[in-house]
């Protein structure tokens, strides 16, 4: 018992602490359990990481219920997720009540300012992700087609389309990329465990979709939505946003403005990004919402990390090997740019600059957050700030 109480109790503290998005959560896991607890080596933890970056879905998140599974097994994995999504879920869908039932209480310069700072966090993500995944000019012009698909065609294939020729292009035209490293991550479960939990997440992705149509059952609908997110997300948070605006806006569940408010107060809290869901879950114009469509929509966005990553580990060693992996990784990566850019212009961009003010504040806010390397959360309130002077 104390095992697990330890465990929750760490993972807790995390989800209150962890500032600055998937990369620095997992600065802060190297910095506990890797040297402060010495719950894993450090070759076993970069092996962690490394196999979080080649799954869709919360990388941060997926590397802490790996480490809960190795210390604690099913029970400590499920726990690390839980303690460590908590806190931030709990802000997000009281965040939602308050705009979703009381928005005359709320001031709409700082919620201009959340739609703001939603606008510098995405372009510093664009120009990180940019640099590191588009080196050469095979890459940049993978992105920019993926551009061009997702403006063009739109919609959820849209998004996938990209995604799945993205993977074919990496395999047959890019360049050989050097083995993945290879160290034992102590992680023991049996593999009959690991298939079950593959095959239940391929039966999910889909079978559920045909399943809610044929019920012609909303809460389904909604399920199968943000499962399919939480599937289909590579390269990190900020690469949510494109796949949710589809699934949620264009659908009329959230309105635009509550849809990039929410985004906007979600860089300003800890833990991990996707806890976003619950915010929407919170505001949807459909049942189930509020607190129970908060926690839905979080359980839905989440359980793919978990099926996956459990479900992947056991047989990473034999996937791991095969070169076309990286290859196509590789171009997966670069269409993730892609479509970053897409989800920057709209609905980030047109639904918060509206005029040179406007301008200006997100130019002080990029600066401080590229070059002062200013923490997002003072990023947000800088914004706010700022929106409500302007609100005047």
């Amino acid at each position: 018992m104390n095992l697990y109480w330890d465990l929750f109790k760490t993972f807790l503290i995390l989800g209150c602490t962890s500032f600055g998005g998937p990369i620095a959560h997992l600065g802060y896991f190297q910095h506990e359990f890797v040297e402060k607890k010495k719950w894993i080596s450090s070759s076993a933890y970069a092996d962690l990481v490394a196999l979080s970056q080649f799954l869709p879905g919360p990388a941060s998140s997926q590397v802490g219920i790996a480490i809960g599974q190795i210390r604690g097994g099913i029970l400590g994995g499920i726990l690390a997720w839980f303690a460590f999504t908590l806190p931030s879920a709990i802000i997000m869908i009281l965040f939602g009540l308050g705009v979703g039932l009381y928005p005359e209480f709320w001031n709409q310069g700082v919620l201009h300012g959340f739609k703001i700072a939603a606008v510098v966090v995405v372009s510093h993500a664009v120009w990180s992700m940019g640099v590191k995944l588009c080196p050469d000019k095979e890459r940049i012009s993978l992105a920019l087609l993926a551009l061009f698909f997702s403006v063009a065609i739109g919609g959820t294939y849209g998004q996938i389309l990209p995604i799945l020729l993205g993977g074919i292009f990496g395999f047959f035209f890019l360049k050989k990329e050097a083995n993945l490293p290879h160290s034992p991550s102590g992680f023991k479960i049996s593999h009959i465990y690991s298939y079950t939990l593959l095959t239940i997440f391929f039966l999910i992705l889909f079978l559920l979709p045909f399943l809610s149509n044929f019920l012609q059952n909303q809460s389904l609908r909604i399920f199968d939505s943000f499962f399919r997110v939480g599937s289909l997300v590579f390269g990190g948070g900020h690469v949510v946003l494109p796949l949710l605006k589809e699934e949620v806006v264009t659908t009329g569940l959230v309105s635009n403005q509550l849809f990039m408010v929410g985004y906007g107060a979600a860089q300003a809290i800890p833990g991990p990004l996707f806890t976003f869901t619950a915010y929407l879950g919170t505001v949807s114009t459909l049942a189930p919402n509020g607190i129970l469509g908060g926690v839905f929509c979080l359980v839905a966005a989440f359980l793919p990390a978990y099926l996956l990553i459990i479900g992947v580990l056991p047989v990473w060693e034999k996937f791991r090997k095969e070169t076309w992996l990286k290859q196509s990784m590789a171009g997966i990566n670069a269409v993730v740019v892609g479509l970053l850019i897409a989800a920057l212009y709209s609905p980030v961009w047109t639904e918060a600059i509206f005029n040179r003010f406007d301008f200006l504040v997100f130019a002080l806010g990029f600066v401080l957050l590229m070059f002062w390397k200013l923490p997002s959360w003072v990023i947000v309130g800088v914004c706010a700030f700022f929106g409500f002077c302007l609100n005047f």
